[in-house]
């Protein structure tokens, strides 16, 4: 009886050795694992899948563990084809996940595998079909305001903005605490030329607890703009109080914004150098403080803090169309040509650097 209860023992630690966790090891060792055992624990095996999805970041043997699941359910269970459509997903296999979300969205709807479908089709480059997606998904659960997010993000995406605004508002129709849709709302006014309806919202967001160096910044821009100047500062201390190290150089260029906009350029100047300081790769700020050299006449600290602008933002025309306004003045009409040139690469409809260049092309027909 001892030898037989011994040996049924042992049995029993054999059978649990590949859960078992090691010392400095991993939690479990999926490589050791039998799936088709744990394939027929449906309870288990869905706790394994989710573990190899979101913890171990092992979408192969998810997927193996969710065909094999799937196969014993009889292809009848939503949950796992959901599952084994995320685990292609992360896999990269974005049309055999499209199958199986759509399969998983014909045996039951559900909100995450609509999410997910549609998350696959803008991968996919396929914006209006994620459209269709979300406007379904929004007709089998009203309300679900995640379907209009979807819709809205898509359409911002799109620049379709008067669509993308109205589906906003119908977010706080049925969550009036949306923070998302508050921000964006907030957004759209501000660069609308309404910085006093963005300030409502900016303090809306306040109210609902949301403390944080975004929304003081943006608060002091649009305070700002409404010509409210006993409160801009204010905010902007307040921001600078909450900054880390990667947004502070964002908050210096904008009281940098507030300092020409009043005409206090050695405020300006001072604000852009610090914002350089904490970030020297802050390619707006070096921009800036060029042109303010520029205006001064320091002609060599402007160009080369132009060529520092170009150099961290690659994609940006300004500082190569200011660097060609500076050359031209000098009378260097050969780098200024090339520098403008480069600017029309990244902005071909720029009308000021069009003008330079025609400008240039006629000084060159002279001499």
């Amino acid at each position: 009886t001892t030898r037989a209860v011994t040996s049924g023992g042992r049995a029993a630690r054999i059978g649990t050795a590949s859960m078992l966790t090691q010392p400095g090891g991993p939690f479990v060792d999926l490589e050791k694992l039998d799936l088709k055992k744990y394939a027929l624990r449906p309870a288990l095996a869905r706790a394994l899948c989710d573990y190899c999805l979101y913890c171990d970041r092992n979408p192969r043997i998810a997927v193996e563990l969710a065909s094999l699941a799937t196969v014993n359910h009889e292809f009848q269970d939503w949950w796992w084809k959901e599952r084994l459509g995320k685990g292609y997903y992360q896999l990269g296999l974005l049309r055999d996940a499209e199958k199986q979300f759509q399969s998983s969205l014909t045996t039951t709807p559900t909100v995450t595998a609509t999410q997910q479908l549609a998350k696959c089709h803008i991968r996919n480059d396929q914006p209006f079909a994620a459209v269709a997606t979300f406007e379904k998904g929004a007709d089998q659960f009203p309300g679900e305001t995640s379907m209009l997010l979807g819709q809205a993000r898509i359409c911002d995406a799109l620049g379709e903005t008067e669509e993308g605004v109205a589906l906003y508002k119908q977010v706080l129709v049925w969550d009036a605490s949306n923070v998302e849709a508050v921000a964006c709302l907030a957004s759209h006014h501000f660069y609308d030329d309404q910085p006093e309806i963005a300030l409502r919202h900016y303090r809306r967001l306040l109210q609902m607890g949301v403390n944080s160096v975004e929304i003081w910044n943006n608060v002091g821009l649009c305070c700002f703009h409404a010509n409210q100047y006993d409160m801009t500062l204010a905010c902007f201390e307040r921001a600078l109080r909450l900054a880390s190290d990667e947004t502070m150089a964002d908050v210096w260029f904008n009281i940098a914004h507030v300092a020409i906009g009043v005409g206090d350029l050695d405020m300006a100047q001072h604000a852009l150098e610090i914002a350089i300081g904490v970030d020297s790769t802050h390619s707006e700020s070096h921009n800036n403080l060029g042109v303010l050299e520029a205006r001064k006449g320091n002609n060599e600290l402007a160009t080369s803090n132009f060529a520092a602008a170009a150099k961290h933002a690659e994609w940006t025309h300004e500082p190569l169309y200011n660097a060609a306004l500076c050359a031209f003045k000098k009378g260097d009409f050969q780098h200024a040509f090339q520098q403008t040139t480069l600017a029309l690469e990244q902005y071909p409809e720029h009308a000021e650097g069009i003008e330079l260049r025609e400008m240039l092309l006629k000084q060159f027909t002279v001499l």
